[in-house]
């Protein structure tokens, strides 16, 4: 019997926490590393993606045309891999919030090692959530920008 009070609550599918809809969390971690590397001055193919997630070259040649299909990515067959505008915006907004939380989990657990954790969770957490850690952690470290996102 529900009287109200469990209104609100859903299966984890049913909660649809993305900023970004059109894009699947896979996505996502894709679209994050091409801008890790793309940002460190590093050419990326599909090889080198692949390689650097641990995934088959036709599942990350697959995952790029899906990226360049939502205007993220440039990508020709066999060529290099560049982030569009839409994709770069995204993308430093992904970076930042993956080292908001990391950061975050450092803090509470004491150890560099919570990557994994980061990598689980940082598909659920909203932007307000991700700012208001960051707000968090620049008063527990005296203040300074953690990091200067496009936000």
């Amino acid at each position: 019997m529900d009287n109200g009070k469990n209104s609100g609550f859903h299966t984890l599918r049913g909660y649809n926490r993305m900023e970004h809809s059109d894009i699947s969390f896979a996505m996502e971690d894709y679209l994050e590393m091409i801008c890790r590397h793309t940002l460190e001055g590093e050419i990326i193919r599909v090889n080198r993606l692949a390689s650097l997630l641990h995934v088959t070259p036709p599942s990350a040649s697959k995952m790029v045309m899906k990226l360049k299909e939502s205007g993220l990515v440039s990508f020709e067959p066999y060529g290099i891999i560049t982030l569009t505008q839409a994709g770069e915006a995204l993308g430093g907004y992904l970076l930042y919030r993956h080292d908001i939380l990391h950061r975050f989990f450092m803090m509470l657990n004491r150890s560099e090692d919570e990557l994994e954790l980061v990598e689980k969770i940082e598909h659920y957490m909203d932007r307000r959530t991700i700012e208001n850690m960051e707000k968090l952690l620049r008063s527990k470290s005296g203040g300074g920008n953690i990091m200067n996102a496009d936000r």
